[in-house]
């Protein structure tokens, strides 16, 4: 059974602007994420997500995630409950909870993410930089440790 991560005390502390380390950015599925911190224990990262994009279903099986928009609101659905988080809240999608989380709010979100340990995931995000096809994306994250559900168009 999985155990839900603990609600950290507060975000981490880094610089909650766009610019990334060496000003690194990456598109991620439409995204914009720009790392901030990373080391073995966590991984900062600043996502800019525009208006009707999403991130789909997917499972971390060793790491857990936590995010917090900095300004608008962005709905999560984590292990099939949706839930708005509005500017300054924590979500925490706990490891191997399927997740997604989805910008309807009508304009541009920025949010702070983070995961506990680290992991690939920066690795991942460098190999999947500019991937446009979403099935492309599905079939190189378990290398990563990052499972997506099949998309709906593979379902059968």
């Amino acid at each position: 059974m999985n155990q839900a991560p603990a609600q950290p005390a507060s975000l981490p502390d880094c610089d909650r602007t766009p610019t990334g380390i060496d000003g690194v950015t990456w598109n991620i599925m439409g995204q914009v994420y720009t790392p901030k911190q990373y080391d073995e224990r966590q991984f900062v990262w600043h996502a800019t997500f525009p208006e009707e994009t999403f991130v789909p279903p997917h499972t971390h099986p060793d790491q857990d995630e936590f995010l917090s928009p900095l300004n608008g609101e962005v709905e999560v659905v984590i292990g099939g409950e949706r839930r708005i988080l509005r500017t300054g809240e924590v979500g925490c999608l706990p490891k191997g909870i399927p997740h997604a989380f989805y910008n309807n709010s009508g304009k541009v979100v920025q949010a702070l993410f983070w995961a506990e340990p680290a992991g690939e995931l920066p690795a991942l995000y460098r190999r999947i930089h500019n991937v446009a096809s979403p099935r492309r994306v599905t079939d190189i994250a378990p290398e990563y440790g990052v499972i997506f559900e099949a998309p709906v168009s593979s379902a059968r």
